[in-house]
């Protein structure tokens, strides 16, 4: 029971939201402030990564190169974290990814803009994939809170099973993904926003966001107590 109860808790909508603001904000934050990546989208690298090439751009090729290692080397560290503390009571195994994305986005937000912006893109990129492979689900369904194809699929999916009366719990499903793709695209553009008002410190907004999270599952755990 308790346990269910721990589940619950990483899979909240208000967590799904605020993860998911994170993601549209990190995201337009990296392609208007560090060299135009898309530091969430590894899709998207790739193919400016084989556009580069056919260019014959080669050191442009680099940055896209190092955000999608970062990305992949983000799964790997949140899998081995889970292994190390899947079993610690006193703090989740949740709650240490998201201890580590506001120490590292922290940290970013306090680079210079140059020369850096590869190694702060890849930073972005690891921070991530930790976030996208800790936080799976939203009230038990599946999601993604740092991309949205798949959300997108899965939200009309599960509103064409409403419609159709094939699944009669479609309707809510399909509002918590589309709630989901809202809260992305409202990080992404009041991220664009703010950002060309007040400048990239304005990006210490990506890990406070997070540390509202962080607050939440500790606020939840001292209440089951």
């Amino acid at each position: 029971m308790a346990e269910d109860a721990r589940i619950l808790v990483e899979e909240r909508l208000a967590a799904a939201l605020l993860l998911s603001f994170t993601g549209g904000f990190t995201d337009v934050y990296s392609y208007l402030f560090r060299g135009q990546v898309f530091a969430n989208a590894v899709t998207g690298n790739m193919v400016l990564m084989g556009l580069h090439l056919a260019s014959g751009l080669w050191a442009d090729c680099l940055k896209y190169l190092l955000a999608i290692v970062a990305y992949g080397c983000g799964v790997f560290a949140a899998d081995a974290v889970r292994a190390r503390l899947g079993g610690m009571r006193l703090v989740s195994w949740h709650q240490a990814i998201l201890g580590l994305e506001i120490v590292l986005l922290t940290a970013a937000a306090f680079v210079p803009q140059g020369r850096a912006d590869s190694f702060v893109n890849a930073t972005i990129s690891f921070v991530c994939a930790l976030q996208v492979q800790t936080f799976r689900r939203v009230r038990g369904l599946p999601f993604a809170s740092t991309m949205c194809t798949g959300n997108l699929r899965s939200g009309m999916d599960a509103l064409y099973q409403g419609l159709t009366g094939t699944d009669a719990a479609g309707f809510g499903k399909a509002r918590h993904y589309f709630g989901v793709i809202g809260a992305f695209i409202l990080g992404a553009g009041g991220g664009a926003f703010l950002l060309r008002q007040w400048g990239p410190d304005v990006f210490l907004l990506a890990p406070l966001v997070l540390a509202v999270v962080f607050a939440l599952f500790v606020a939840a755990r001292f209440t089951r107590r």
